[in-house]
């Protein structure tokens, strides 16, 4: 599933570039869709703040950005690199694009696959860069056991 997610995120950033022509014509397609969402009576009323007074100031910023982040996430979560923070920032993108007045079937296939991921997050580091260089183990939030009884003192040694 991580793996589909990640070439899910990876097409979506190449199609931006290739198709949609972000970078051949920049700020065209994402001005008129942010205008587009503004208009939109189920886009939230803070949200339509955010993208009048901030979105639309910075189209170019957001041009660039969009696409390569979603290259980026997608390469990483394919490989199986930082998986946790990835699907983090996949979540994050992906609200805004609900926010923005966007939900179909696709979109809520691809919010219930990154809580799929993460609910079953030690199956998401089978064949994984995060768990052949034990990023998976730095990442984990597993308490240690404590051995003996449980003092002041072998608790400062198992939090250092």
């Amino acid at each position: 599933m991580r793996i589909l997610f990640g070439v899910g995120w990876l097409l979506a950033g190449v199609t931006k570039i290739s198709e949609k022509h972000w970078f051949s014509q920049p700020g065209v397609f994402i001005e008129h869709y942010l205008i587009t969402a503004v208009e939109k009576p189920n886009v939230p009323e803070f949200y339509k703040y955010f993208i009048e007074n901030t979105a639309l100031d910075h189209v170019l910023f957001f041009n660039y950005t969009i696409p390569i982040v979603q290259i980026i996430l997608g390469i990483c979560l394919i490989v199986g690199f930082m998986i946790i923070p990835s699907v983090f920032t996949c979540l994050f993108m992906h609200v805004n694009f609900i926010l923005s007045g966007n939900m179909n079937l696709i979109s809520l296939l691809l919010y219930t696959s990154a809580f799929g991921i993460l609910l079953f997050m030690k199956h998401s580091y089978v064949f994984s860069l995060d768990r052949y260089f034990d990023i998976d183990q730095k990442l984990s939030f597993k308490r240690k056991k404590l051995e003996g009884p449980v003092t002041g003192e072998n608790i400062m040694e198992n939090v250092s």
